[in-house]
């Protein structure tokens, strides 16, 4: 478990720290988190010191910041008594809403994962991907790259350099007859309509991973922006987007109602 300190310095700089960096032996249920973080919270002396917690939001962190709260901290001691103290982090939120909207399309990015799979697959096929590319006078001149799929940016990135090579796809499913998996017309644009729609929160994600600089001040700004714009793409006439934005709202809605009044 790494525990990290986020504050402002006598001299307003933001300072990053690693209080404890240790490990906690299995089972990893929220009795064994809860005692590592406790342990480290009262050798530094932070309990009385502590605005908000972020973790990632998962049934046993869930429990661990229940257990915290009610058995081992005074809520007298905390902000507002403790009714901002656990914060889900912002950026797994957003990767698991936006998980939700990519289902809608997960026939179409199974086809090109496994076309971007084929043609990474060896040296040659590397190889005369790359003189389809000249051949054809492709602009793009990134590398095709093969996502993570739990980790929705990957994916965004695997698409939109994917989607920049659809003509070399296409010409490579003609000359080799071992190219089984080239997406249809219709996946194809199911993928350009998604890709366009995630640009948004493929940036604010960017913005929210930021180290260097605080990004708190962003925050409340660039939520209400994405449940903003879930709601009108909801009211889309694609049905493609409207799907995949009612999906990613309800996913989106357990997050706001639990974060709205500490933002505001």
């Amino acid at each position: 478990m790494a525990i990290t300190g986020h504050f402002i310095d006598d001299s307003w700089s933001i300072q990053s720290h690693i209080f404890r960096f240790v490990y906690v032996p299995a089972p990893h249920d929220k009795d064994a988190l809860c005692s590592a973080l406790v342990n480290c919270l009262f050798d530094w002396n932070l309990k009385r010191r502590i605005s908000t917690i972020t973790v990632d939001n998962s049934s046993t962190n869930n429990a661990m910041m229940r257990t915290l709260l009610d058995e081992k901290l005074n809520k007298r001691d905390l902000l507002l008594d403790g009714r901002v103290f656990h914060v889900r982090c912002a950026t797994h939120i957003l990767n698991l809403t936006v998980q939700e909207g990519l289902k809608v399309i997960g026939e179409s990015i199974d086809k090109i994962r496994d076309s971007v799979l084929y043609w990474i697959g060896s040296a040659s096929r590397i190889e005369r991907f790359e003189e389809a590319a000249r051949l054809l006078r492709c602009s793009c001149t990134k590398n095709l790259e093969y996502d993570c799929p739990t980790r929705w940016n990957s994916t965004y990135l695997m698409l939109r350099t994917a989607l920049e090579y659809k003509e070399v796809f296409k010409k490579l499913s003609v000359t080799d007859s071992n190219y089984k998996s080239y997406p249809t017309e219709e996946q194809w644009s199911h993928a350009e309509d998604v890709c366009g729609k995630l640009k948004l929160f493929y940036h604010i994600t960017e913005q929210f991973s930021g180290t260097r600089y605080p990004t708190s001040s962003q925050y409340f700004t660039k939520v209400c922006e994405i449940k903003m714009e879930l709601e009108d793409w909801a009211k889309s006439f694609n049905p493609l987007i409207s799907s995949m934005a009612s999906a990613m709202l309800l996913k989106f809605q357990k997050y706001w109602d639990d974060v709205h009044v500490m933002m505001g």
